[in-house]
């Protein structure tokens, strides 16, 4: 079997990512420390250890990069992520860590939590994308309790 072949069967999950913001804050290491893998160290650059913000939408997504799933195919999800390394042989390989990853879909995070451990989360959300001419604004939002959360950029110079 080719090493194409061999690929295409282990696809479980394949989606377009579009509208992404993403903002990266420096914090104290210590703030991280609690949720670093064994394993692995916190990664940096220049010194300084980051945290990020991240808002997009999930497009066309499909189960085992065929196969859409009614009302899950086109989904938004913010996550709050962090960066690891370890060293595997003479080399060292980087990752990302997920403190807490936000979708508007029960199932979805009921399946990526049951599924694959990961820290997904119910919230309702909304999203407005505005494309000007030269300027774009991304707005994610999510509701905590009776609080709405927030992230949005705008980027100008776009042509």
């Amino acid at each position: 079997m080719s090493n194409l072949a061999s690929n295409a069967k282990r696809v479980f999950l394949s989606a377009e990512w579009r509208d992404l913001v993403m903002l990266n804050y420096g914090v104290e290491p210590g703030l991280l420390n609690a949720y670093v893998p064994p394993g692995t160290s916190l990664d940096s650059f220049n010194g300084r250890t980051y945290v990020s913000l991240v808002g997009f939408r999930f497009c066309h997504t499909k189960l085992l990069g065929y196969l859409p799933v009614p009302f899950h195919t086109n989904f938004d999800e913010v996550n709050l992520r962090f960066y690891v390394r370890r060293r595997e042989g003479g080399e060292d390989r980087r990752g990302v860590v997920f403190v807490a990853e936000v979708v508007p879909r029960r199932a979805i995070a009921a399946a990526a939590r049951l599924l694959y451990g990961e820290k997904y989360q119910y919230h309702p959300m909304k999203h407005h994308i505005d494309v000007q001419t030269s300027e774009r604004t991304m707005d994610y939002q999510w509701q905590i309790v009776e609080h709405w959360c927030k992230l949005s950029a705008t980027t100008t110079g776009w042509a």
